[in-house]
Formats: structure tokens, C-alpha cells, sequence
């Protein structure tokens, strides 16, 4: 069974059409990327597989249930717009959470100590809200929202103005959830993190689906068509070569997105500037995002 099954979903505001003719399949225990440009429909999809907003046509499916409210009882939910009540302390306000979903007090309590143990977080415990630091406080809602062992967890952004200590300690409690079957939706911008996390990724754009599949299913698409070098030289030099249809500077290396043979290119950078490396190499997600996503070619 998938843990998501949407089919022929369209969603509108107005005239403004956010979500259309979407089908899209979440496999049970995956860890499944949701990536877009702002305002692309990604978080109007969530909002309706959480049944916080209907479709205006088609059916979305949530753990094997349509159409109803009772599947968000196995749905943990952490938004992008962080929220938590500052002056309750750490270890009531996992209570609370906890208590909503159901659980058994001596159970949450179980819980919310171990993972509070994971995240570093035990001392902590009695201390309120408004005493942590903005990464503290993310890992206490990340808690929130898994303490209930939930079978679907959609995480909007989860790395977002974490440091990279904090970063990884999130990027292993995922990790950890899908080990035990947790299927895992995150929605990012961080395109790297995305390579290495998700089974699968869908990149929606202008409220239609354009990429869904594994990296290697979506790399496969778009060829072996990208040259990564360092050079010492000019760099003006990668504009004016033979075949070069866009150039990506990031200063130690630069990409070459390129028609024709790549061996013409390499002959007449030796002549002008001095070749460090030279790979031929399938685009990175986050070129492939930039390609779908940016209004014209862009050069950098």
C-alpha cells in the first residue's frame, strides 16, 4: 500500500489555478522530497493530503482513507512557520502534543525521554520555550511532531536555520524514522540535501508535476550533458567555447552544460587558460531545478 496516493487532483483559489491534474504515489517507508520554487503548489499539496484543504477535483488517499480527517491521527506535521507556546517547559509541552494524539501518559513520558535523550535535549526538560535557542527549539518540535510514533511525517523545511551540528542531528532522526517503517515526506530547497536523503523526489512547477523518480531516474533524463572542471584563467573563456549552452562559476570548480563533443571543448580550453579537471558528469538536482524552474538561461 502506498502511504499517499493522489489521482487527477486540481486545487484553485480564484483564478488561480495551484495544483493541477496531480497524480502522485508515496511509497510506505520511503523518504519521499518535495521540491519547487516558491508559490509552485508544493505547500497547497501538503495542505490537502493533511485535509486542511479539499481538492476542487480528484481523490487523495492517505494511509489506504479518502476523503476523511481519521488518517491524520498517524500524520505528524512539522510547517515551515515554527509555533510553540514559550511558556510552557519543554517536557508539558510534549505532554500536551502527545495527549492530542491519543497517547498514554506513561507512554508520551517514555517517549518524550528518549527522545529528548537523542536530541541532547534531557537536560533541558523542565526549562521553558522561551529559554532556548532557535535550534533547541526546532528539535523540540521536531520531537512534537514524532513523539505519537505517527506512520506519515511531512516535515516543511526541517533543516531550515539549523546549524550544521543540529543539521545532522535531525538528518539522523529521519534516517532513524525510516529505518522503523516511518514513511517520511520533507519538503526543502536545500537541493544536496534532498540528493542524499530521498528515495524518490517530485519537483512541482507552476502547480504541475515535472520531475518524479530517483535521482537516477531524473539525471536519466536529462543525458550526461555537464562538464565539471577547474580551470586557472580566464573564465570568460567557458562563454565563448564551441557548443556551451550555460556556464555555473562556484568559484573552486565551474559547470558547463554543453552540446557536441566534449573533446573539441577540452582542446581549445588547453590552449587558452590551464585545466585543473575535467569531468563529464550527469547535471545535479540542483542544476536540473534551476533549468526547469529559472525564466531564462542563467549564467554564473
Amino acid at each position: 500500500m502506498n502511504a499517499v496516493e493522489i489521482s487527477g487532483v486540481s486545487k484553485s483559489f480564484g483564478s488561480h489555478t495551484a495544483v493541477s491534474d496531480l497524480d502522485l504515489s508515496v511509497p510506505e517507508g520511503s523518504v519521499y522530497g518535495f521540491i519547487g520554487p516558491n508559490g509552485s503548489g508544493k505547500t497547497t499539496t501538503i495542505r490537502m493530503i493533511l485535509h486542511i484543504i479539499h481538492p476542487d477535483k480528484g481523490t487523495i488517499e492517505v494511509m489506504g482513507k479518502a476523503g476523511t480527517r481519521a488518517a491524520n491521527d498517524r500524520i505528524g506535521y512539522l510547517p515551515e512557520e515554527r509555533g510553540l507556546y514559550k511558556k510552557m517547559t519543554v517536557n508539558r509541552l510534549l505532554l500536551y502534543y502527545a495527549t492530542i494524539k491519543c497517547m498514554e501518559r506513561k507512554d508520551a513520558k517514555e517517549q518524550a525521554e528518549a527522545w529528548l535523550e537523542r536530541m541532547g535535549l534531557i537536560e533541558w526538560k523542565t526549562r521553558k520555550i522561551e529559554a532556548l535557542s532557535k535550534g533547541m527549539a526546532q528539535k523540540v518540535q521536531f520531537i512534537a511532531t514524532v513523539i505519537s510514533r505517527p506512520k506519515l511525517v511531512i516535515l516543511d523545511e526541517p533543516f531550515s536555520g539549523l546549524d550544521p551540528v543540529n543539521l545532522d542531528v535531525i538528518r539522523q532522526a529521519v534516517v532513524a524514522l525510516k529505518e522503523q517503517g516511518t514513511t517520511v515526506i520533507f519538503s526543502t530547497h536545500d537541493m544536496e540535501m534532498a540528493e542524499r536523503m530521498c528515495d524518490s523526489i517530485f519537483m512541482i512547477y507552476r502547480g504541475k508535476k515535472v520531475l518524479d523518480g530517483t535521482l537516477s531516474q531524473i539525471q536519466q533524463q536529462y543525458g550526461e550533458d555537464t562538464i565539471r572542471m577547474s580551470i586557472e584563467g580566464d573564465r570568460g573563456t567557458l562563454n565563448r567555447l564551441p557548443g556551451v549552452m550555460g556556464v555555473r562559476d562556484f568559484g573552486q570548480y565551474q559547470e558547463l552544460r554543453f552540446s557536441g563533443d566534449p573533446q573539441v571543448i577540452m582542446k581549445q580550453l588547453m590552449e587558452s587558460v590551464s585545466v585543473q579537471s575535467f569531468a563529464i558528469t550527469k547535471p545535479s538536482l540542483h542544476d536540473i531545478f534551476v533549468r526547469i524552474a529559472s525564466p531564462k538561461e542563467i549564467n554564473e
